[in-house]
């Protein structure tokens, strides 16, 4: 898709809530069927499947979606519509297509009994066309854009999906790989996490509420808590002595706090220095940061002034 910011990749359709970006429902597009011709009326189909089961909700859609057609079915579903309309659709009137001589930030609007149709001019030449089947009355913001509500109601609501990728993408377990289920996998991870997040602060909203980056914490210890069982259950301890330390600290907790799991420094197989969570500048060097610290002084310490000593000599 040379126009989008992604170009490549996989395609997800997605629902998601305004307020929050809450990932209702995603459909994985395949392509097209090999032997048939193109599919007609693609985004009426996606709309219409993504949106069973919701009743009472208006569906906020750009124009590859939205159609007269889309419109009627939605309201025989009891949901509404706002979104923007191509301007080849034939069941536009031909009077709000007419933008040239119309003054710079007019307004133009068309109803029928269900139906609403506004044609606003933003900029000269500029003609944008909106359905909507929320809208009732020609209302027009008092600012000096005059925009009309169904616009300003569009522009709230239309981020829903566009923000659901940003927050995955600051904060993803992906990795680079040709394999697209291991792919799919990934974005599955970040969509349930951020979902779970969502659920988790709106049940909680005071947790850790003076944080910025409340949910990296919530990812830390969803990851904590998943892979914390397995460690106290590994029978051999890892070849790394950063690992091997991570792991004995994490036995030891359990040990001391009943199956709790903590962190804390451990000599690693190899004596020497071992590694912590955290990070600090060597403190002999002053130069580099480093998460090595000496097993007897507790000194933060990189490989320039780190001794790396067997198993009998460091006794």
């Amino acid at each position: 898709m040379p126009k989008k910011p992604a170009k490549y990749g996989l395609k997800i359709w997605a629902t998601c809530d305004v307020k929050t970006s809450y990932a209702w429902r995603l459909q994985v597009y395949t392509g097209k069927e090999t032997g048939r011709p193109a599919e007609t009326n693609q985004g009426m189909r996606v709309v219409l499947e993504m949106t069973e089961g919701l009743q009472g909700n208006t569906v906020t859609c750009d124009n590859f979606f939205t159609s007269f057609g889309l419109s009627e079915e939605l309201l025989r579903r009891k949901l509404a519509l706002v979104g923007t309309i191509r301007r080849n659709k034939p069941e536009l009137p031909p009077q709000l297509l007419q933008a040239k001589a119309r003054e710079v930030f007019s307004s133009m609007f068309a109803f029928t009994k269900e139906h609403t149709l506004v044609s606003y001019v933003p900029r000269r030449g500029k003609n944008v066309l909106l359905l909507s089947t929320k809208h009732r009355d020609p209302g027009i913001s008092d600012d000096t854009k005059r925009k009309p509500t169904v616009i300003q109601d569009y522009n709230r609501c239309k981020g829903g999906v566009d923000n659901l990728d940003k927050v995955v993408g600051t904060y993803s377990c992906r990795r680079r790989t040709n394999r697209w289920p291991l792919a799919l996998f990934h974005n599955l991870l970040d969509v349930s996490l951020y979902n779970a997040f969502v659920l988790w602060t709106s049940i909680n909203p005071s947790w850790k509420q003076q944080k910025g980056h409340r949910r990296r914490l919530f990812i830390e210890e969803v990851g904590d808590a998943l892979v914390t069982p397995h460690v106290e259950r590994r029978e051999r301890l890892p070849r790394s002595s950063a690992a091997a330390a991570l792991v004995a600290g994490a036995r030891s907790a359990a040990a001391e706090r009943g199956g709790a799991c903590g962190s804390g420094l451990e000599e690693g197989p190899g004596g020497g220095a071992c590694r912590r969570m955290c990070r600090r500048m060597c403190d002999c060097c002053r130069k580099r940061k480093v998460g090595s610290t000496c097993c007897k002084c507790g000194r933060f310490i990189c490989k320039a002034h780190s001794l790396i000593l067997c198993s009998l000599c460091s006794t």
